[in-house]
């Protein structure tokens, strides 16, 4: 069990909510809230971050990116977990995934909105597929330098827009930016675990944006993925609430933020840079939900 446990990267799981609790709190702040839809969205999330967990395994696995790996092992790559039984966990996760977005999207849009139910019901088969194919399969979008934006989108407006569209039924052109900031903040996890997987995604062929750009050139990417959030939050405080000092409150976020990008930035050896990874998640964690109380 404790193999399954460790393949599922528990770690990860803060950053996969930090969305959903944006989302909530910007709806929130609209009146709108419901338990069960919060209850019910986290539970979407939280088995879509593993199934991607488990054919991101999986999919390294077998295309032996994960033989010569830095920080954690993976269960395939360690031969903990075949092949076989992980595609199958990943099957299983997949089918418990779209069952509980079902349930998620007709407990929210039923029977008064059919139509925004269809569309989200294939944006969650679309969520799905996403977290299956970022290394499963020969066209799998994070050896194409594309697991970043799809981070940015599923992560941030999706998981963000959608959660507080599920209380709200409405679409809010200001929560885009919220939704960035979150989506960018996750993007720099998954920045911080290519910049820890630069030699062995070279021997691989995984061409992610910090292979493309290197350690160096990466921490500047880096710089910009942890900051502008700050600077997009205060844009949406302003134009929400005008200049209301304490809607800005959230802004003491950048000690951390300062302190965290400090020591990345300092950081010589690939190997150091998994230590920060569980960091760098809590934070965006803690981003959502005290930002979101201000929002």
């Amino acid at each position: 069990m404790n193999k399954w446990v460790s393949a599922a990267r528990l770690r990860t799981l803060p950053l996969s909510i930090s969305g959903i609790i944006m989302g909530t709190w910007l709806a929130y702040h609209q009146n709108a809230f419901s338990l069960l839809l919060l209850f019910l969205a986290l539970l979407t999330t939280v088995l879509l971050q593993v199934l991607s967990n488990f054919a991101n395994d999986y999919g390294d696995g077998v295309k032996g990116t994960d033989s010569h790996r830095t920080g954690e092992k993976r269960a395939v790559a360690s031969g903990e977990i075949s092949a076989q039984k992980m595609k199958s966990a990943v099957k299983l996760f997949a089918g418990l995934a779209i069952t509980s977005a079902v349930v998620l999207l007709a407990v929210a849009y039923l029977p008064t909105h059919p139509i925004t139910f269809a569309i989200y019901i294939a944006l969650g088969v679309l969520s799905v597929w996403a977290a299956i194919n970022y290394t499963v399969g020969k066209k799998a979008y994070g050896y194409r330098r594309l697991g970043d934006l799809f981070v940015f989108l599923f992560f941030g407006w999706v998981a963000v827009i959608g959660s507080a569209m599920l209380y709200t039924k409405q679409f809010d052109p200001l929560h885009l930016l919220p939704a960035s900031a979150i989506g960018l903040l996750a993007t720099a996890v998954l920045n911080l675990n290519n910049m820890r997987d630069i030699p062995q995604d070279r021997r691989g062929n995984k061409m992610t944006i910090a292979v493309t750009l290197g350690l160096f050139y990466s921490k500047f990417y880096h710089f910009i993925l942890v900051f502008l959030p700050f600077i997009l939050t205060a844009i949406y405080s302003y134009k929400s609430y005008g200049w209301q000092l304490e809607k800005f409150a959230y802004l003491i976020l950048l000690i951390p933020a300062i302190i965290i990008y400090t020591r990345i930035a300092n950081i010589r050896e690939y190997a150091e840079l998994d230590a920060e990874l569980k960091i760098q998640a809590l934070f965006t964690l803690a981003f959502a939900i005290i930002t979101g109380y201000f929002l």
